[in-house]
């Protein structure tokens, strides 16, 4: 019987290398890796069968990193990429709640806010500038702050349009023909 992935394996899996160089910048043998690795303990966070990880920061985190981030390498173009999404939000409102937030090191708590700045909701973009701004993490401002910019602007992510079937609008199209445009 395998032995269950906590959520200090999921850290150490993300914050270090190899995967730690290629946040945002993936390789189909990382996506690979991380599907193969990881897509039973996704399919378990979807189910709500690892609310027990929101105990603790760590534990918050990583499902954050489970439910926002590994979706989008294991089903890079797909639409299964977003289906976590609000479910990850979830777990970063309750934890921002109950101050988890505050218990992290500033260098890991980004990927706790992320999945306010993958959200298609406004109040949920509004949020992440807020947490960004609020923590000092001056890298990422700018990102969450774009990221709510293109929500306040289109309702939504234009670049997802596609991989959701949706229809684009004209004023869409011209945004992803731009060299403005947000590509994910």
């Amino acid at each position: 019987m395998q032995q269950a992935i906590t959520p200090t394996e999921i850290l150490d899996f993300w914050y270090h290398p190899p995967m730690s160089e290629h946040w945002f910048s993936s390789t189909p043998e990382i996506d690979q890796t991380i599907r193969t690795r990881y897509e039973a303990l996704w399919e378990q966070a979807r189910q709500g069968r690892l609310g027990h990880w929101q105990q603790t920061a760590e534990g918050c985190l990583a499902l954050c990193i489970v439910l926002d981030q590994f979706p989008l390498n294991m089903f890079r173009g797909e639409p299964r990429s977003f289906s976590t999404e609000q479910l990850a939000v979830a777990v970063t409102r309750a934890a921002v709640a109950r101050g988890l937030d505050r218990q992290l090191p500033k260098e890991q708590v980004a990927f706790l806010y992320l999945p306010l700045m993958h959200s298609e909701h406004m109040a949920d973009q509004d949020e992440s500038v807020r947490l960004f701004e609020t923590s000092g993490l001056e890298h990422n401002i700018r990102f969450a702050r774009h990221h709510r910019n293109i929500v306040a602007t289109y309702g939504r992510f234009p670049h997802r349009n596609a991989i959701l079937g949706r229809t684009s609008t004209a004023a869409e199209i011209s945004y992803l023909n731009s060299d403005q445009a947000f590509k994910g």
